[in-house]
């Protein structure tokens, strides 16, 4: 055998053995990046002890005690995830996530509010809706200026609050008030219905036409008032993964966990009604 044929034979060995032990490495590497992912497929598939990192959810303002609920739930279940949580008016949060904003899920108070993402393409499917939600007069404790319908609101002298009326509660309070064919013109429209409570709660309104939920999450700051035109302004409340979720298996972790008879339990226990 030639010298050159020599070097060229023990070349194509050395070639051959780096070749494999490149391999093995490889293999090595994929098993421990597959493992220590929190975001591949098998965080998707489900296995708790695969997800990790943080999940930004936009919700609607009415969700904020039961959301925050699930939300500490949820990191209980799945060490290692951390749940942040935007919550306001809908329509706001729907602008945000249209104009970029980073989210993983979005959860609003109607579905006018929903189409505008989905209008815009930013849902991954199609949402669903896991809870609804009806309206209530909260009053100052003890009801003071006895209101016992929405009729009563319309009377001189009370100061009374809703929420604007491009936010979901806002919309549904005009519904309400067109069914009773009545017209009502508050002191103010606040930007959610978290800010519409808070003016009775502060005492710098008489009455604000709110979601019953909130009333219940107020306790004894207020006292509500069920009136029967709320029937006809029941808001669905739509739930959906984004498209461009930074954590779309931990948002969609959450999202299961929301529609679940654990989730319903705690939704239905902040006065919610199922779908």
């Amino acid at each position: 055998m030639t010298r050159s044929a020599r070097r060229t034979r023990r070349m194509l060995q050395v070639t051959g053995a780096g070749a494999a032990a490149l391999l093995a490495l490889s293999a090595c590497s994929s098993s421990d990046s597959d493992s220590d992912s929190g975001s591949g497929s098998d965080a998707a598939s489900g296995g708790s002890d695969k997800l990790s990192g943080t999940v930004n959810v936009f919700a609607a303002a009415s969700l904020t005690e039961s959301f925050t609920e699930l939300g500490k739930e949820f990191e209980k279940q799945h060490p290692g995830t951390k749940v942040v949580f935007n919550f306001g008016g809908s329509d706001s949060l729907a602008s945000g996530i249209t104009n970029g904003a980073p989210a993983d899920v979005f959860a609003s108070a109607s579905p006018k509010t929903m189409k505008v993402v989905t209008d815009a393409g930013d849902a991954a499917g199609t949402p669903a809706t896991f809870v609804r939600n009806r309206l209530e007069i909260a009053t100052l404790p003890g009801n003071p200026d006895e209101v016992a319908s929405l009729k009563d609101l319309t009377g001189d002298g009370l100061k009374v609050v809703l929420c604007d009326k491009t936010v979901p509660c806002g919309a549904a309070a005009q519904k309400a008030l067109t069914a009773a064919d009545l017209k009502l013109t508050p002191v103010s429209y606040e930007e959610d219905v978290k800010s519409a409570l808070n003016k009775v709660v502060l005492k710098e309104a008489d009455a604000a036409v709110v979601y019953r939920t909130d009333v219940q999450a107020a306790g004894d700051k207020v006292e509500g008032v069920e009136f029967p035109e709320s029937a006809k302004a029941v808001n669905d409340y739509p739930i959906t993964l984004l498209k461009d979720a930074p954590n779309a298996a931990v948002g969609k972790a959450f999202i299961e966990l929301v529609r679940s008879a654990e989730g319903q339990k705690v939704l239905t226990g902040a006065g919610f009604t199922a779908p």
